[in-house]
């Protein structure tokens, strides 16, 4: 079961399993590219980009792509404008 949302306080939350492809297009979105742009920068459809982001949201339960982005923030997913830029180990 997936908690809704980027809580972070105490509760337990499950692990959230992302794919590589999600994670690049997670940073691709945290650097404000369109679904469009997306997909012409990986070679992809844009469906297939559609597809992911829509996975990523149930996945994180992000409602929208600024949710996304504080919850990629926060779960040390990705580094932006100098802030959670350490390399975190990941959890394996």
């Amino acid at each position: 079961m997936v908690l809704p949302g980027p809580r972070n306080s105490g509760s337990y939350q499950a692990k959230i399993h992302l794919s590589e492809r999600e994670l690049e297009i997670i940073e691709l979105v945290a650097a404000e590219l369109t679904n469009q742009e997306i997909a012409l920068r990986l070679s992809i459809s844009k469906r297939t980009v559609d597809n992911h982001v829509s996975n990523i949201f149930t996945k994180t339960g992000s409602r929208n792509r600024v949710a996304l982005v504080n919850w990629a923030l926060s779960n040390g997913k990705i580094c932006k404008d100098g802030f959670n830029c350490c390399n975190l180990p990941d959890e394996g």
